[in-house]
């Protein structure tokens, strides 16, 4: 069994052929999309996370406001970007939306990828330390996050506070600590696949990441993951890791589907710059008759090795089409591959 979710980037922009005009369109319809996507047995609502853009940012009271309107399915962020975060006050955050789901959060974090300013996280009030690039900075910040939600004391209390206080030091609150196993990190390369694997996060693997060898896409992700799951049994984890991919998949199975995407198939995979230095490796996206897309998929070897499958959705077409594409894979594609 493979778990399915979808992943929007909750974009919304004033065109008249947009079905989110708006953040409240983008931010509402993303609730009654996770509302939909349960209904129709698909096991994920993943939202992304980008600031100074037309897309969905904050993401902790659309995550509470998902997990208020649904009883089942898993809730997360792919991912959130950890230079712009305060840990403490993310964990405070996190761990409220966690309660209000029942447990279902699934948190995707990372260092992020190249913003619409230059060093955004300036704005937000934060530098790296002497010595540190963002980078570096994001590292730090998820580990002082991960430390804090174990749930123990460490602020030193006031001798005469204005409510009673428990014994000992203190810690933030309220803390979620079985969050603390469901924090994912999204990383670009397999040396942060690794760090992640030592620190006990599961492994989040998108639709590109550094070019590190020539490979096609699919073969340098499954190369990652099968490099994370040996870190990881290295650490001597007591519990079995997770790992999600992302793909843009599109059955077509109808007229509409065929107007949107049916000449849409990016084949191949493309290799660009993310930065100056960064040389990354974009993985193709799918859009096929579902009997061709079973032999596709069933020849990527990263989906082959992944637990989780997010598919990424065009949000700006609106709820009903979104549904539609996601009971399209649920139903026609899955099966055959011995996912459901």
């Amino acid at each position: 069994m493979k778990k399915i979710g979808f992943l929007s980037f909750g974009h919304w922009t004033p065109s008249p052929h947009s079905q989110t005009r708006s953040a409240a369109d983008t931010l509402l319809q993303s609730i009654d999309l996770a509302v939909a996507a349960e209904e129709l047995g698909a096991d994920g609502a993943y939202f992304r996370v980008h600031h100074f853009a037309q897309q969905l940012s904050s993401p902790f009271p659309l995550l509470a406001a998902v997990g208020a309107r649904t009883s089942r399915i898993e809730i997360g962020t792919a991912v959130i970007d950890m230079r712009y975060e305060n840990p403490l006050y993310m964990v405070e955050d996190a761990s409220a939306a966690d309660l209000i789901s029942g447990g279902r959060l699934q948190l995707g974090i990372s260092r992020g990828s190249p913003e619409q300013v230059i060093d955004g996280w300036r704005y937000f009030g934060y530098r790296p330390a002497e010595g540190e690039t963002a980078a570096d900075m994001a590292r730090r910040h998820a580990e002082v996050f991960l430390d804090v939600l174990r749930g123990v004391g460490f602020a030193e209390p006031n001798p005469r506070p204005m409510f009673p206080n428990p014994p000992g030091l203190l810690r933030v609150e309220p803390v979620s600590e079985a969050l603390r196993e469901r924090i994912w990190w999204g990383a670009s390369s397999n040396a942060t696949a690794v760090w992640a694997a030592k620190l006990g996060m599961n492994l989040q693997s998108s639709t590109l990441k550094d070019d590190e060898n020539g490979k096609p896409f699919h073969v340098q992700q499954a190369e990652q993951i099968r490099t994370y799951r040996a870190a990881w049994a290295e650490a001597g984890h007591a519990r079995a890791p997770r790992v999600s991919v992302s793909r843009s998949i599109f059955a077509l199975v109808d007229d509409r589907d065929r107007a949107y995407f049916g000449g849409s198939g990016q084949e191949d995979d493309h290799v660009g710059f993310i930065d100056e230095k960064t040389r990354a490796i974009f993985g193709r996206s799918y859009a096929a008759e579902p009997d061709v897309l079973v032999k596709q998929l069933a020849a990527d070897e990263a989906i082959a090795e992944a637990d989780t499958l997010l598919l990424t959705v065009p949000n700006q077409l609106g709820v009903d089409y979104n549904a539609h594409v996601i009971e399209a894979i649920l139903k026609h594609v899955a099966p055959a591959l011995g996912w459901r």
